[in-house]
């Protein structure tokens, strides 16, 4: 009796201490997550003014949201133009990440290295060593012109969908796609490191048994790597794309800190909480046919 009563002592008091450990983020996350998210609702619904006596709102309904909708025209170019970008980086770092982390599995030389070489841009990025790239060159990387003028000088994108009939806006997005592979490229230090994590977990024996029965590395890949990739997949998919509607080079995320930089905390709310929505609706729509067209599949 005593020994189980010291065992729930034990149990209580690592509790306590977990519950020590995580007070401090979950304060933080009340404070600076939940609260402003609250706040920046409710100002999306009023006028806000900004005066020596702090912060005064008037409640206006639906009027900052016909405004942005109805009377600025550029908000729906904004919208359109964030989400033809993230139509096309979404699959081309999924695949890219993919491709890179297969081939960062293999057995080679110097495969740590460039595992390390890949993720560099994770460090660089978030650290203060972009904030002094930005400062010499006063642009983000998407405006130094590297990528455009590479693609420029291989292939003329124009020029191919001319050749194919190809209509204008098939031939801008193209081009857009090929101008921001740079960038692209920058942006799955992550996924590559989430697709290994899943590769190595594949037991080796089934590689083993497919080379027995004579499997190509085709047939490998559709009937064993990316079946159990399925889940590692589902992941990845969910944080890039959260990471491309938050992006700070989206069109509409500039517009946004844009208009809360001059002080239009009103508008900005509803331009930012309209953008929310539709990238919810959007994600849950790709979530959804993910799981029921290849993870369903698969687990059955």
């Amino acid at each position: 009796m005593s020994k189980l009563k010291k065992n729930r002592g034990i149990e209580s008091l690592k509790s306590r201490y977990g519950l020590m450990f995580v007070l401090p983020w979950v304060v933080g996350l009340i404070m600076f997550f939940f609260i402003p998210i609250v706040q920046s609702l409710y100002y999306s619904f009023c006028t806000v003014v900004v005066t020596a006596e702090g912060v005064q709102t008037t409640w206006v309904g639906l009027d900052n949201y016909t405004e942005i909708l109805k009377a600025d025209p550029n908000y729906t170019t904004w919208l359109s133009e964030s989400i033809g970008s993230f139509a096309y980086s979404l699959p081309i770092i999924l695949v890219l990440s993919l491709i890179l982390a297969m081939t960062l599995n293999q057995n080679f030389r110097g495969r740590v290295f460039f595992r390390a070489l890949y993720f560099l841009p994770v460090i660089i990025a978030t650290g203060k060593v972009m904030s002094f790239i930005f400062r010499t060159t006063d642009e983000d990387l998407s405006g130094m012109g590297v990528s455009s003028g590479m693609a420029s000088s291989m292939i003329s994108v124009e020029d191919l969908t001319g050749a194919l009939n190809l209509s204008t806006e098939i031939a801008t997005f193209i081009s857009n796609a090929i101008n921001d592979i740079f960038n692209l490229v920058w942006s799955c230090g992550i996924q590559i490191v989430l697709f290994l994590a899943g590769l190595q977990s594949i037991p080796a024996t089934l590689y083993e048994a497919s080379r027995v029965e004579g499997a190509t590395k085709w047939e490998e890949f559709w009937f064993i790597t990316f079946p159990m990739l399925s889940r590692i997949t589902l992941l990845v998919g969910i944080f890039t794309m959260v990471e491309l509607f938050i992006n700070e080079r989206s069109p509409m995320i500039e517009q946004v800190f844009g208009k809360m930089r001059s002080g239009q905390y009103d508008i900005s709310s509803a331009m930012i909480w309209f953008y929310f929505i539709i990238a919810c609706a959007i994600m849950g729509v790709i979530i959804l046919a993910f799981t029921k067209l290849v993870m369903k599949r698969y687990d059955a």
